[in-house]
């Protein structure tokens, strides 16, 4: 099996004590004495990885992708709308009462209130405190739970710091500083007690944290300390030292094909992946590329269930991105003319007027070969809305990055593609833009790296030109390639200063609405707002300045 059981014993745990509550109790297990096997230790942290599945790959990703170029879901004739949701991401008008600021910051904090109680039970387990699976296993936890603080952090800045269960009292917004220093003290002090990859045997630590997911997370923290900690902040330095340790360890390797990286079949020989969601359609549901990311009706070519969306796609402007000759990052989109494997036309055969709703002539079918195209145009009749005939819903180039998983279940179209979170593809461009912006080269494995090293090997492994030279806009444009629908395209281009910037659609200059805020006004949004929802129970916390009207 290529996955984790992480899922399969929270659930079996879970099940053993929630059933029949009428019999007497039989069970050894008491507050005083659980956990006190390495496999109670599983089961007791088990719900922690199952609640960074469940939102991960769909409302945060919605929060981190379609408020950037990277995705987007126009209404198709009032479909995919939604309240207007996924519009007030595109344009940057999310509000405190956004579905999604509400459901990310309860997923956030909900997932740390579990690290926090998970923590309350070892700490009260008959075990030494010397045990070796309570060391590993409160180590373990306390990087989760620094893993989504990291998460609140790079979402709301100004968030409060929770560390005890239960909460006594109501906590108090901390600055975004304040809550940096937090998660930087909690990972040095655990990333010792923590395990390293094996390569003989990756499957235990598979999506599990290791001193390689501690220094990608630092790297990732030290390269955006700008951002955190406000400007003059720099520790490009300390981002160059995160990153070499990872790579100096031998233990990570891109792998040949950049496809495999996201397969279905990926997983613990995956021999990039440095922390990754084991998602699994039965066990660990939360992946719904293959639904919402792909088009629809090609489902007879890639033979998954015929009832997928056809919502979400990219802009024009970022699938421009990909012209590197020879890249194979350029095949993971849909665009264009669609074929079955062996070229043969893939047709629809399709009333006339449903094809093209603008359609006058006499009535009757056509058969269709369906295409794919790149421009979205707005039809003006709705707010951020295509139109919903044929041609309309095939407006927008689509991804099969996360390749179609077969194995997608009809039921809840979920999918078993695990997503990374951390991958060496990143440490290798997190090292490159450190040094371009003032680090020092270093030499690790006997190779002197500088940023035009580190970009080629990115580059050599997609089959794209090496470069000779390299500028930040060809980094981040790198990037883009690289590392899109992984969640880091916000945090990529607020550090760029590009986040409000303008993403026309070229040669669509009629479509109303269609630009974002402009950064000279709207920076404060930067950062999303914290729920109404939250502030009503909780009267410390603050709100993020730019919302308070």
């Amino acid at each position: 099996m290529k996955k984790t059981l992480i899922a399969l014993l929270a659930i079996v745990f879970i099940a053993s004590a929630c059933s029949k509550l009428d019999v007497t109790p039989e069970s050894q297990y008491t507050l005083g004495n659980f956990p006190k096997t390495p496999l109670d230790y599983t089961a007791l942290i088990g719900p922690i990885y199952t609640q960074l599945a469940s939102k991960y790959a769909i409302e945060y990703f919605r929060m981190q992708e379609l408020t950037t170029d990277e995705a987007i879901i126009p209404g198709r004739d009032g479909n995919y709308d939604d309240g207007g949701q996924y519009r007030q991401h595109h344009h940057h008008q999310y509000t405190p009462d956004h579905s999604n600021v509400k459901d990310v910051w309860s997923w956030g904090f909900g997932a740390i209130n579990t690290c926090n109680r998970v923590l309350s039970n070892i700490a009260n387990s008959s075990m030494a405190e010397t045990d070796p699976a309570r060391i590993s296993s409160t180590a373990e936890v306390k990087a989760m739970r620094a893993l989504f603080y990291f998460f609140m952090m790079d979402i709301y800045g100004n968030v409060p710091i929770v560390d005890t269960f239960p909460v006594n009292d109501l906590p108090a917004t901390k600055t975004r500083a304040e809550v940096f220093a937090f998660i930087e003290k909690e990972l040095k002090a655990v990333v010792g007690k923590l395990p390293v990859k094996d390569l003989n045997n990756p499957i235990p630590t598979y999506a599990h944290p290791t001193k390689g997911m501690v220094y990608a997370l630092l790297a990732k923290m030290y390269l955006n300390a700008e951002v955190y900690l406000g400007p003059g902040n720099k520790k490009y330095n300390e981002t160059v030292a995160m990153c070499d340790s990872v790579i100096a360890s031998k233990k990570y390797f891109l792998d040949p094909s950049y496809a495999s990286v996201f397969a279905p079949d990926n997983g613990p020989n995956t021999t990039e992946t440095i922390f990754a969601i084991p998602y699994d359609p039965l066990l660990l549901d939360g992946n719904q590329f293959t639904r919402h990311g792909f088009m629809a009706y090609m489902y007879p070519v890639y033979g998954v269930p015929n009832n997928l969306s056809v919502s979400m796609s990219t802009t024009p402007a970022f699938y421009d991105r990909f012209n590197l000759p020879g890249d194979e990052r350029n095949n993971t989109w849909l665009v264009g003319k669609q074929t079955y494997k062996d070229g043969t036309p893939f047709t629809i055969k399709i009333t006339k007027k449903d094809l093209d709703a603008s359609y006058s002539g006499p009535a009757g079918d056509t058969i269709w070969q369906l295409e794919i195209s790149k421009t979205l145009v707005m039809t003006g009749k709705k707010p951020f809305d295509v139109g919903n005939d044929y041609k309309a819903r095939c407006m927008g180039v689509r991804s099969i990055k996360y390749y179609p998983d077969r194995a997608t279940t009809a039921l809840t179209r979920m999918s078993g593609n695990d997503m990374p979170i951390f991958r060496l593809a990143d440490i290798y461009l997190m090292k490159a833009e450190a040094i371009l912006r003032t680090a020092t080269p270093t030499t690790v494995n006997g190779e002197l790296q500088d940023a035009v090293v580190l970009m080629n090997k990115v580059r050599a492994r997609a089959k794209a030109p090496t470069v000779t030279a390299v500028t930040l806009d060809e980094l981040l444009d790198e990037r883009a390639r690289e590392l899109y629908w992984e969640n880091w395209r916000r945090n990529d281009l607020i550090r760029f200063d590009k986040y409000e910037i303008e993403y026309p659609i070229p040669g669509d200059v009629a479509t109303p609405g269609y630009d974002k805020p402009k950064m000279s006004t709207d920076a404060y949004l930067k950062l999303f707002p914290i729920p109404n929802t939250e502030r009503k129970l909780n009267v410390n916390l603050a709100q993020n300045d730019g919302y308070q009207k």
